[in-house]
């Protein structure tokens, strides 16, 4: 029975750990608030800056899924020692080393990113997303440790954190408008929660992944037609949403640090920042989940 260890407590960190306890691995949850064990899955309360207590815990792993994140607007400062923590101790145990990323180390992109599309953030988030993803294709290629990144986009499904579900899902649901910091009829790539998870296993599983990044599946959708999908579904009246102006961001800024830091990503909400997962669908046989079955886990 192979051993995996998983750092991080959101819903794709979860889905992962119980998709491959569902084929009888044995997996080690690791998060600072811990949890309750389930068959198969044992929760560890830790801090993963700690990379001594962390290699103790990976020790005999196959592979370490970096799942982990910080507060929204402290990533530039924190991601960094966590995410060094983490490899390091992939690199002193021999575990693969897998990870979580996302899309905001590609910057401003005319056309459809792929996984060979340079990263050219210009902002300090993305930056700092795309330096992890360089130091561990470094220690990759200096044969410290086998790395590869799985990045998603905007999530969905249950447990998702972004915007829809923090703005638009619960408002519609109970029949209240909806005021999002984003165009509502420019089209977004969203990753389905499960489908992240499914990637990050086939990756983690395949020896053709290394060394490289990969993009999870994604679903092409605007803010509006999952806002009135969702309603239906959930047998809400047809929605009312409105885009928030610039000057409401800043001021609910005064008050949360996480508003402001939406600026830096306005770039994918142009329609024209979309995903091409082809490659990643043809090399491990996945496909994008359907989009009516994605929100009624939200439900």
């Amino acid at each position: 029975m192979s051993l995996h260890v998983i750092v991080g407590g959101g819903a794709t960190a979860l889905t992962t750990a119980r998709l491959l306890a569902a084929d009888g691995e044995k997996v080690r949850v690791v998060h600072r608030r811990g949890g309750a064990d389930e068959p198969g899955i044992e929760r560890v309360a830790l801090d993963a800056t700690d990379s001594a207590a962390l290699t103790r815990l990976a020790d005999g792993a196959d592979t370490v899924f970096n799942c982990a994140a910080t507060s929204y607007h402290t990533w530039p400062q924190t991601i960094p020692p966590l995410f060094g923590a983490i490899r390091t101790a992939a690199e002193r145990t021999g575990a693969g080393y897998v990870m979580l990323g996302n899309l905001y180390g590609y910057g401003p992109v005319e056309g459809p990113v792929t996984a060979d599309t340079p990263q050219r953030a210009t902002g300090p988030k993305g930056a700092t997303r795309a330096a992890m993803w360089r130091e561990a294709k470094q220690a990759h290629d200096a044969g410290r440790v086998r790395a590869a990144e799985v990045r998603a986009g905007q999530f969905l499904g249950a447990g998702a954190v972004s915007l829809f579900s923090l703005l638009v899902a619960a408002p519609v649901r109970a029949g209240r408008p909806a005021l999002v910091p984003a165009e509502l009829d420019h089209l977004h790539s969203f990753s389905a929660i499960g489908d992240v998870a499914r990637t990050l296993v086939a990756v983690a599983r395949d020896d053709r992944s290394w060394g490289r990044p990969w993009l999870a599946p994604t679903i092409p959708a605007t803010m509006r037609e999952l806002a009135i999908r969702f309603a239906a579904l959930a047998g809400a009246p047809v929605p009312t949403l409105a885009t928030m102006t610039d000057r409401e961001v800043s001021l609910l800024g005064l008050t949360d640090p996480f508003w402001p830091e939406l600026f830096e990503t306005r770039f994918m909400d142009t329609g024209r920042f979309l995903v091409d997962a082809g490659e990643t669908e043809r090399a491990f046989g996945l496909t994008a989940s359907g989009v009516e079955e994605v929100l009624r886990e939200m439900l």
